[in-house]
């Protein structure tokens, strides 16, 4: 039952407030991900792999330890306090961080002068997180912003994205669900009535291509994407454009025919590739896949001509 139209009941509201999520990010005063200006709430754990992705620290559903080890200055005032024994001074700075032993628990964080270590991924109640979105209400209201759930992906964390939404709703805000698509059926029929907008990306149609690129099986997500579109619900689609990857004529020729067979009152966005990310998987250790891959604005305009040219409507 609810005790309005479209707001949650009390039974919901408080089962929101005992919720927790291991989130990695709050970004205040977005402008890219919904309307108005937005809170953006990143939650850790993705099911896909994408090799681009901008964000690595948010595929593991864990927390994880960042090292800048460029800003080491080898005070080693982090191997004195590591309990595992996971840091060690070799010849010269920066200290060798033996991730294995790593435990994730933050000690050497607040030991560190240069500030080259953080952790992503710290536990929040829903009420938390709605603590930090209301803090700019009045921006809200003024650019018909909101709160935006991202990642990773919301679904993987589907109870604590439905209660931040819930709160989120009966507080009176727009709210926006940033997702991969890659989830079952019923996670979106649990976030529809909470969600008045959800921003769905589409990175590839070839199911080969889409393995390739993202390491998993993409007929969940074209599935979804169909029934989202038949359900009546706002969704804008974007099209990550990754030169060398899924910017090929037949591979947006197929975008294309997928996108028109959805209807005509969607809007699509076409996503530039960058390299944003760079510094953040060395931080994690690990090896950017594309680090040789540089953005191409021709890539970008090919694509949006070839939306457009099938009818698409293009923001």
């Amino acid at each position: 039952m609810k005790d309005t139209a479209g707001a949650p009941s009390r039974t919901e509201r408080s089962r929101s407030a005992s919720t927790a999520g291991l989130v990695f990010n709050i970004q205040r005063f977005c402008i890219h991900d919904g309307p108005g200006i937005r809170t953006t709430v990143f939650l850790k754990g993705c099911p896909l792999n994408c090799l681009w992705c901008h964000n690595p620290e948010s595929q593991s559903p864990y927390p994880e330890l960042l090292f800048y080890s460029n800003r080491c200055t080898g005070c080693a005032r982090c191997i004195r306090v590591c309990t595992g024994s996971a840091v060690s001074m070799q010849n010269a700075p920066p200290v060798h961080l033996n991730r294995e032993l790593c435990r994730t628990c933050g000690a050497c964080i607040e030991v560190c002068p240069a500030e080259a270590r953080a952790v992503s991924g710290r536990w929040m109640t829903a009420e938390e997180v709605m603590a930090v979105a209301e803090r700019d209400r009045r921006y809200y209201n003024a650019s018909g912003g909101g709160i935006t759930i991202s990642g990773g992906e919301p679904t993987l964390q589907l109870d604590f994205t439905e209660a931040v939404l819930n709160l989120a709703k009966s507080a009176g805000l727009h709210t926006c669900v940033d997702t991969c698509g890659f989830a079952r059926w019923n996670a979106f029929e649990r976030l529809l009535p909470l969600t008045n907008l959800f921003l769905y990306d589409l990175k590839a149609v070839s199911p080969e291509l889409h393995l390739s690129a993202t390491g998993v099986d993409n007929r969940p997500i074209l599935d979804n994407a169909r029934r989202l579109a038949a359900s009546g619900a706002e969704v804008l689609f974007r099209v990550p454009v990754i030169p060398g990857i899924n910017d090929s004529p037949e591979e947006l020729q197929a975008i294309a025919a997928f996108l028109s067979g959805l209807g005509d009152k969607f809007q699509v966005e076409v996503m530039p590739f960058h390299r944003l990310g760079l510094n953040k998987y060395r931080a994690l250790g690990r090896n950017y896949p594309l680090e040789n891959t540089q953005p191409s604005e021709q890539s970008t305009e090919t694509a949006k001509q070839v939306l457009s040219a099938a009818g698409i409507k293009l923001v």
